[in-house]
């Protein structure tokens, strides 16, 4: 093997890569070889298929899987020997004037790679960086609301005789129709709807104020434009409605059989609950603003050369997603009082930072051997699993067979445990701050994210 470096600048490199023939048939002849020993052809006993037979009938085939092999095993070794770290695998071009001959034997094996190679850059010692942690603590009123609220939503309805109100609870059974045939999923036998909760087609609920137990009804509504059925978005549709019971609201006695009634032992461990759930919201929202922190002020310390294409698969990732998101809230470019080029070169500094930063955590995990192990990676992917129900079987045989995807529930898990290392060593200080204080310095990271 022969390797010739034919460009070197910045980081892109292109090597020229040639294979004498004969290296190639001496390969051919040891796979023959092997092959003569296993083979079971008709008319020949085994092992005794002459390998002139062999390369007449497999010949082709076997030296296309040769050269495969080759090319993977040779760019390898080829990077391997100079030291380098490829971005991205390396693109290889294999001239195809000259395949039909290379397959035959009668040509030498002569392509080209070319790749980038990732930069190099020191450490900076990220103990120094400051780093304020903006913390909640949360008030006995704030633990109270929220089970107050909890309250509401399980408030007890007592039947009564009178006719429905605002508030009240109305059971019954009702079947929707368009043009006077029934549609899928307009039906049902118990229904219940609280009066003025906005739970139903807008003008469904202000039509049952008045009826009473026992009151038959047809309910005109038209779904709105938007709604998310598309048979019936902007469809005018009735709804023969069958009152079974009016429910008066009750009041909700916020003691420990109210907690019972939920499940729990006590009305303390409720609360407990509650504030465990108003903390884990703070914390996220506390974890958010430190990691920004931490990574504005890599960003400070760190300006090198990208590697172009690692940058340009980056960029289409984030270009892609603006492209949705615009289509999907029926935006243009000139709503947002900008140009497409000029968001584009605002998104590419984005995609910018999110390589170079990624470059970075990465490089800080490799010199401190932070490792995903194999118990949290089965566990994101179970995670992940879950979430697809009635195609767990589906979902996990993907992951399992695809490592770009299983790279891909593996990358946040590594960047979070960086950004622990990193916090760990970081000077730290917590400092008090209320819900809507810490509310603002998201919004403001989300804003100039």
């Amino acid at each position: 093997m022969q390797v010739t470096e034919t460009l070197a600048e910045g980081l892109k490199r292109e090597l020229k890569i040639d294979i004498p023939a004969g290296d190639l048939a001496v390969k051919l002849d040891d796979y023959l070889n092997d092959m003569k020993s296993k083979a079971n052809i008709k008319g020949f006993r085994p092992g005794k298929v002459p390998v002139a037979h062999l390369k007449k009938m497999y010949g082709r085939q076997a030296m296309a899987e040769i050269l495969s092999n080759t090319i993977q095993e040779t760019t390898q070794k080829a990077v391997e020997e100079r030291s380098e770290r490829p971005a991205l695998t390396p693109e290889i071009d294999l001239p195809e004037e000259d395949a039909e001959k290379i397959l035959a034997g009668d040509a030498d094996l002569s392509f080209k790679m070319t790749y980038d190679v990732l930069p190099d850059f020191e450490i900076v010692d990220f103990g120094g960086f400051e780093i304020e942690r903006p913390v909640v603590e949360i008030a006995e009123e704030e633990v109270d609301t929220q089970v107050s609220d909890i309250a509401k939503n399980n408030t007890p309805f007592e039947a009564k005789d009178g006719a429905a109100e605002d508030g009240d609870r109305v059971t019954m059974s009702y079947l929707g129709k368009i043009d006077g045939e029934p549609f899928e999923g307009g039906a049902d036998e118990n229904g219940q709807l609280v009066l003025g909760s906005g739970q139903f087609i807008p003008g469904f609920e202000e039509q049952l104020i008045g009826t009473k137990a026992g009151d038959e009804k047809v309910v005109e509504v038209t779904f709105p434009e938007e709604y998310p059925a598309a048979h019936l978005a902007g469809k005018a549709a009735t709804f023969d409605v069958v009152v079974k019971e009016v429910g008066a609201p009750g009041e909700a006695a916020i003691d420990d059989e109210f907690a019972k009634g939920l499940g729990l032992e006590s009305l303390e461990k409720l609360k407990e609950i509650v504030r465990g759930q108003i903390e884990g919201q703070f914390g996220q929202m506390t974890r958010q603003r430190v990691k920004r922190q931490l990574l504005d002020k890599l960003d400070e310390h760190y300006s090198f050369e990208l590697p172009e294409k690692l940058l340009e698969s980056e960029f289409q990732i984030v270009w892609q997603q603006v492209e949705e998101d615009m289509k999907r809230n029926e935006k243009t470019f000139e709503d947002e009082e900008t140009t497409e080029e000029e968001a584009k070169a605002e998104y590419r500094k984005i995609a910018e930072r999110r390589v170079r930063l990624g470059l970075v955590l990465s490089e800080i995990g490799e010199k401190n051997n932070i490792q995903v192990t194999d118990e949290e990676m089965q566990r994101a992917l179970y995670d992940r699993v879950r979430q697809f129900p009635g195609q767990e079987q589906q979902v996990f045989e993907f992951y399992k067979n695809n490592q770009q995807a299983l790279a891909s529930l593996r990358a946040p898990i590594y960047e979070e445990k960086v950004v622990d290392f990193m916090l760990e060593l970081a000077k730290v200080t917590d400092k008090t701050v209320t819900k809507e204080e810490l509310e603002k310095l998201v919004a403001e990271d989300e804003d100039a994210a």
